[in-house]
């Protein structure tokens, strides 16, 4: 629909024979290419779509300095599952500040762990990708069919983030 898009040349080049004498002083004959890669980039967008952001890490939160060896187990679990996985390293004061670290690391999930889920050997997955469903107009009635946040046994962690991402996947 509409007008084709045309993004003129993508690469250019030419004769160069002067810019070597303008440096050095000795006439050399040269030639050159230069390749502009953000037309490039954007012409490939347009044509295949190449610029959907790729799925991030799932992002460990910190919620207590001194337990950071354990978050730093829940992420291992996660990559030998084949999930890519990171922990929060910043302050861990601001769990706010952590979910926008997520979410610029376009994360699907957060792990949550603090002192009231881990007395109890539990987590709380945070579903991202519905949050931002559910920012971006989702009717209620559609998020009412799913749990954006939930809290499962510290023993499931690895299934249910499984589980999690093949339903944000399909």
């Amino acid at each position: 629909a509409g007008r084709p898009r045309r993004f003129g040349s993508v690469a250019g080049g030419g004769r160069y024979d002067g810019l070597v004498e303008r440096f050095t002083g000795q006439k050399v004959p040269a030639t050159g290419v230069s390749i502009g890669v953000d037309r490039l980039l954007a012409a490939l967008d347009v044509r295949h779509g190449i610029a959907a952001k790729e799925v991030g890490p799932v992002v460990v939160t910190v919620m207590d300095l001194d337990r950071m060896s354990e978050y730093m187990k829940m992420a291992g679990e996660l990559r030998s599952a084949g999930i890519k996985a990171e922990v929060f390293l910043g302050n861990p004061r601001n769990l706010g500040r952590q979910m926008k670290y997520a979410d610029q690391r376009n994360s699907p999930i957060a792990v949550i762990q603090g002192d009231n889920e881990r007395t109890r050997d539990k987590v709380v997955l945070k579903d991202l990708v519905l949050g931002s469903k559910i920012a971006s107009g989702t009717t209620y009635d559609e998020w009412k069919k799913h749990e954006a946040q939930i809290e499962v046994p510290r023993s499931s962690l690895v299934s249910e983030v499984k589980r999690m991402l093949k339903s944000s996947a399909g």
